[in-house]
């Protein structure tokens, strides 16, 4: 699955994440200081540019290169030293997955910015607290306009690309598996696994691989704004004043869904990987029924559906009580924000746009948070495909260590 498209898949990912870990540092730490030097004029902390004309800034510009040598970098290295030939799509692919997927959480970021002047202007106009024209009203909503063109621009484009880039790497597997098809053709269901396994894996991947990368994204970008935006709340129910409540709020209610759902779902992959094997026995005695008159008989037929059937109803069983914990976890949540933010509200300390920059803020840090509450039935999924695909492989890697030992034993009967 992995090493049919990325070089060395474990030493990949390891150096990605510490060379990833080092570039957010250096830029966290140093890229202030280093676009100045660059002469990109930087604007101070605390001034915010509002509409689509932040992403074409000298901040969001000097990111942009900063960004593509960091990928430089890493990518020509691995390239030389560990040649592969689809390099190009999963190294610079990922990479370009990476960059598109946190530039559309900061059109989130923009939007949410928009938020505070747009809502103050509607709070100024309902309690007459001061002039509002409608030139200022439609002038707001033509910079969301703005905001929403580009995020429709680059989430279509984004899109199309990693259509392209998931069956990419369905066809380095569907490659591999074939160079490896003498070995692989005698597995109990060998064609289902190479055609319709992949391309199920490939499709889960498409879409829990850019919700998860989008989870951290949206975790990394709207972090600092939570902890900004925390100074209009001073204090949550039952906690009281602790530094950063809105921050510590999210992070324990997010602890508490994935604990929560992982104990009442962790025998969903085990019964899915199951389900799959039930079915793959019931259709190959039908298909050698169909040659072979002998075979998929009604008695044979009925025993085997017997055992579909007694596993869907476990299967179904689990899904329920999951089901039942997963709907209440996420009716609480719709209303979870307003019982923190219940003091701050009733005091008056905040108005209308700061109120709605904190739910918006709250609720994508939240939903990174999330990802499991949202995504659990496809990671199932996923893992019961992973586990038919690694044995599927293992008869490849099986073959493969008794060559090797093989070819050992022969070169020291030699060298003796």
């Amino acid at each position: 699955m992995f090493v049919s498209f990325f070089p060395r898949p474990l030493v990949l990912t390891v150096s990605a994440a510490l060379w990833g870990a080092f570039a957010v540092s250096f830029w966290y730490a140093f890229g202030s200081q280093t676009g100045e030097l660059l002469r990109f004029h930087l604007q101070a902390s605390g001034i915010k540019t509002v509409g689509a004309a932040v992403f074409w800034s000298a901040q969001f510009l000097w990111f942009y290169l900063y960004f593509v040598v960091a990928v430089a970098l890493f990518a020509s290295t691995w390239m030389l030293l560990s040649p592969h030939p689809w390099s190009r799509w999963s190294i610079l692919g990922s990479a370009l997955i990476l960059f598109t997927s946190y530039f559309q959480v900061q059109v989130s970021v923009a939007v949410n910015d928009w938020y505070g002047p747009f809502y103050d202007l509607v709070q100024a106009a309902l309690s007459k607290a001061g002039p509002v024209t409608l030139l200022q009203f439609y002038l707001q909503l033509a910079t969301f306009a703005e905001i929403a063109f580009v995020a429709v621009t680059v989430g279509v484009l984004t899109r199309f690309f990693v259509s392209h880039y998931i069956f990419r790497w369905r066809t380095a597997m569907n490659d591999y598996y074939a160079a490896h098809w003498p070995r692989l053709r005698t597995v109990e269901g060998a064609s289902q696994r190479v055609q319709e396994d992949a391309m199920r894996f490939a499709t889960a991947m498409e879409g829990l691989g850019v919700n998860l990368v989008d989870a951290i994204m949206t975790l990394i970008a709207f972090l600092p704004v939570l902890v900004r935006l925390s100074s209009n709340v001073t204090e949550l129910p039952l906690i009281g004043a602790i530094p950063y409540p809105l921050v510590v709020a999210a992070l324990l209610w997010a602890m508490f869904e994935t604990a929560f759902l992982a104990l009442i779902g962790m025998r969903l992959p085990g019964l899915e990987f199951h389900n799959q094997r039930v079915e793959a026995a019931y259709r190959k005695e039908l298909v050698l029924g169909e040659d072979d008159p002998a075979r998929a008989v009604p008695l044979k037929l009925i025993d085997l559906f017997a055992v579909v059937r007694q596993n869907y109803f476990r299967v179904y069983l689990n899904y329920m009580y999951f089901n039942v914990g997963r709907i209440l976890y996420l009716q609480t949540d719709n209303v979870f924000p307003y019982i923190v933010l219940a003091p701050t509200i009733v005091a008056g300390k905040i108005t209308l746009g700061p109120l709605n920059q904190i739910l918006n803020a709250f609720a994508q840090v939240r939903s990174s948070f999330q990802y499991l509450v949202n995504s659990w039935p496809r990671i199932v999924e996923l893992i019961s495909i992973y586990k038919r695909l690694r044995a599927f492989e293992s008869r490849i890697d099986g073959e493969t260590e008794m060559l090797v030992a093989a070819f050992r034993c022969h070169s020291s009967a030699t060298s003796s």
